[in-house]
């Protein structure tokens, strides 16, 4: 496949009585034939890995778009990939009903597990040891999650299986389990149904402490990760594919800035998007404020939905992937850091 990389520029409004704020041009890579499915950062944020529903993920050099690698493997769409905590393996799921396992170094297979539907998503554990991945309702299969050791990457594992974690995410519902209870494959700690449509993706905080989730129903939600409780509600006036959290929420000198902020990317259902402009369809990453719920910015670009956003681990620029199969990677200027909202604005000492 083609792989290019291209600048082009970009204009991020800021609403009420803010004026237009120009972003540093962006970089836009050219390296996969179809839609951009997700799009990752490592936890250093040098390398940028993307996954598409042309068959090979790719890895890019962040900080200025080269290509670095693919990994070549797979016989269907990619749907969903994941890095351990030392960028030392890459795990990627697949149409083709498998899950495989990757050495970042060498971009060679190191191990694979054949599932009994198409992977739909799949995690790292902290540690690494463990992954977590989920399939499809399809081919007379049950939607399942299930839970692995990856150490020995075969199908003699004796996955766990979670069977309703997956089906409640496609109603709208997010499950917390116990995956320590083997013999109930897995007990259900907690439910809870705060969407009215499926959820497209969940992503954590950096701390773990909260997580957000985009959906359907044209919403994103930021949920309390030990209670599930709702705490912010983020309304779009399209469906929402893909929502991420600031990484530098409490850094010193940037508490009153606008780093307390979600991302969110979307837009109108893929098929309809031919008969639509880009400005009906409304392909922006849209910007809010995390505790105000105040949309504050949009970020134009992309040519169709957006599929997946993601923050740099340093929270100083952030990537979209969309349907029109690049990803964009716009760094944010000083500017950017030194806009504040008024209700953030400390009053003066008289």
């Amino acid at each position: 496949s083609c792989c290019s990389c291209v600048i082009w520029d970009c204009v991020c409004r800021y609403y009420g009585n803010h004026a237009w704020l120009s972003l540093q041009k962006p970089l836009m890579l050219h390296g996969h034939e179809r839609s951009i499915t997700q799009i990752k950062y490592n936890r250093e944020g040098d390398l940028l890995f993307s996954s598409a529903k042309d068959q090979c993920p790719n890895v890019w050099f962040s900080i200025n778009g080269e290509r670095l690698g693919t990994f070549d493997g797979h016989q269907g769409a990619v749907w969903a990939i994941d890095i351990n905590w030392e960028t030392t393996m890459f795990m990627s799921g697949a149409a083709d009903q498998f899950l495989r396992i990757w050495d970042c170094a060498t971009g060679k297979e190191v191990g694979n597990i054949r599932a009994q539907s198409s992977v739909r998503t799949c995690n790292f554990s902290y540690s690494a040891n463990m992954a977590a991945y989920s399939t499809d309702k399809q081919l007379r299969q049950q939607c399942e999650m299930n839970i692995i050791d990856v150490r020995t990457v075969d199908e003699s594992i004796g996955a766990l299986h979670l069977l309703c974690c997956r089906r409640a995410a496609s109603e709208g519902k997010a499950c917390q389990a116990d995956v320590a209870e083997r013999e109930n494959n897995g007990k259900i700690l907690n439910m809870v149904k705060d969407h009215t449509g499926s959820i497209n993706d969940m992503q954590m905080s950096k701390d773990g402490t909260m997580f957000i989730t985009a959906s359907k129903d044209k919403t994103a939600k930021l949920f309390d990760s030990d209670t599930l409780m709702c705490l912010k509600c983020y309304k779009t006036e399209r469906p929402v594919n893909s929502a991420a959290i600031s990484p530098i929420l409490d850094h010193a000198g940037l508490s009153h800035c606008c780093c307390f902020q979600v991302v969110v990317g979307g837009g109108q259902e893929a098929m309809d998007v031919t008969t639509t402009s880009t400005r009906i369809g409304k392909f922006d990453s849209r910007f809010f404020h995390l505790v105000f719920e105040e949309e504050f910015g949009r970020v134009k670009g992309h040519f169709g939905p957006i599929n997946s956003v993601a923050f740099h681990p340093d929270g100083k620029s952030y990537s979209s992937g969309g349907e029109d199969g690049y990803i964009r990677i716009h760094n944010f200027d000083s500017s950017y850091f030194e806009f504040s909202f008024e209700a953030q604005i400390e009053p003066s000492n008289k």
